[in-house]
Order: C-alpha cells, then structure tokens, then sequence
C-alpha cells in the first residue's frame, strides 16, 4: 500500500499546487496592481533624477574639457613667445 514518504509526497504536491493557486490569485488581485504601479511610479520617478544629474554632469564635464583647451592653447602661445624672444635674444647676442 501507501507507505509514510508517499503520503508526505502527494501531502507536498497538493499543498504547493493549493499555494500557487492562492498565491495567483493574490499576485493578480487590484490591491497588488496598486502596488505594482506605486512602484513602478517611483522607479520612473527615480530614472527622471537620475537623467537630470546625469544630464548636469555631462554639461559640467563639456565646460571642464572647453577651458582645459583654452588653457592649453594659451599655455602653447606663451611657450611660444618665449622661444622666440629667447631665439631673439641668441642672436642680438651673438
């Protein structure tokens, strides 16, 4: 006949398909769908702060790497104008 470990094993299966029975109809009830759209206001709500600082940085990022050109021209300019005022001076020298 049954013996103990097949009585628990259909005592399981029943238990699990009664479960995820239940388990649907709460996953698919109108309190849950309030809950899914609560949630999925705030991770909309969420990727728009994300896009605005990420969107801040960027600008920020774009000014840095502008005056970083500047200098540098600037700078190449300056070397400029000093070797040839120092090439100038060699040759009054001379």
């Amino acid at each position: 006949m049954l013996d103990n470990l097949d009585i628990k094993k259909i005592a399981f299966f029943a238990g699990g398909v009664l479960f995820g029975t239940a388990g649907v109809k709460v996953l698919a009830s109108k309190d849950a769908k309030k809950v899914y759209t609560g949630c999925t206001a705030a991770v909309l709500r969420a990727k728009d702060c994300v896009m605005k600082t990420a969107t801040t940085v960027q600008e920020n990022a774009e000014d840095i790497l502008a005056e970083a050109k500047q200098m540098n021209e600037e700078r190449a300019a300056f070397d400029e104008a000093a070797e040839m005022e120092d090439a100038s001076c060699e040759e009054t020298a001379e």
